[in-house]
This record gives structure tokens, C-alpha cells and sequence, in this order.
């Protein structure tokens, strides 16, 4: 069985040769195109001091710090409830469990002192 390529010219495939934006590079005669020279591009400083904006008024940090306390306060009452919601649903399961197995000592009664 004979092998079948495509044909192709010349024309439609092309390397291009890569050449970064800082390194300004010379002028290049390639085949019948010319490979113009690239042109150097001011470079800003990479912070973020071109996004600020200046402020109506300074930042209040005391009612950061409130709103971050509040906040941790939240998420560790939020926790805690959590624990205690998968101790509570465990501790039934386990109950549930015995009672369906038809033990009768299942739960623990507690009685005062007398």
C-alpha cells in the first residue's frame, strides 16, 4: 500500500523566530521578507502603585479590628456548634444501633445520690 502525503509549498509553512520584547534585535533579510526590528518598551515597575487611588478619608482600623473580631468570634461559634452536632448525631447512631441489635442496657440512666 502506497503512503499518501499532502501536498504542501513552501508558502504555507514558515518558522518564525522567537525574540523577546526586552532584547531590541537587528534587522534580518529572510528569503524575500525583512524581519523588522522590535521596539523597546518602557518598562513600568511591577507593584501595585499604578492601581492606588487616593482616598476621601483614612481607613478607620478600629472598626476593622471590631469586624474582625466579630468575625472570628462567628467562625468559631460556627465550629463548635458543628462538633457538637456530629458528637450529638454519632452518639445517637450508636444508640440506635444497640437498640437494634435488641439490647436493653442501650442508654445510660444516671440516678442522684441519696
Amino acid at each position: 500500500m502506497k503512503s499518501q502525503r499532502p501536498i504542501t509549498s513552501d508558502d504555507e509553512h514558515r518558522v518564525l523566530q522567537f525574540r523577546p520584547r526586552t532584547t531590541p534585535s537587528p534587522v534580518i533579510h529572510r528569503g524575500s521578507g525583512v524581519v523588522q526590528k522590535l521596539h523597546a518598551v518602557t518598562r513600568e515597575p511591577l507593584d501595585l502603585s499604578r492601581y492606588e487611588q487616593p482616598r476621601a478619608e483614612p481607613d478607620d482600623f478600629r472598626h476593622r479590628m471590631l469586624a474582625n473580631i466579630a468575625a472570628l468570634a462567628f467562625t468559631v461559634a460556627l465550629t463548635a456548634i458543628g462538633i457538637w452536632l456530629a458528637v450529638s448525631i454519632a452518639d445517637l447512631r450508636r444508640t440506635q444501633d444497640c437498640v437494634l441489635m435488641g439490647r436493653r442496657d442501650c442508654v445510660k440512666i444516671t440516678t442522684p445520690h441519696i
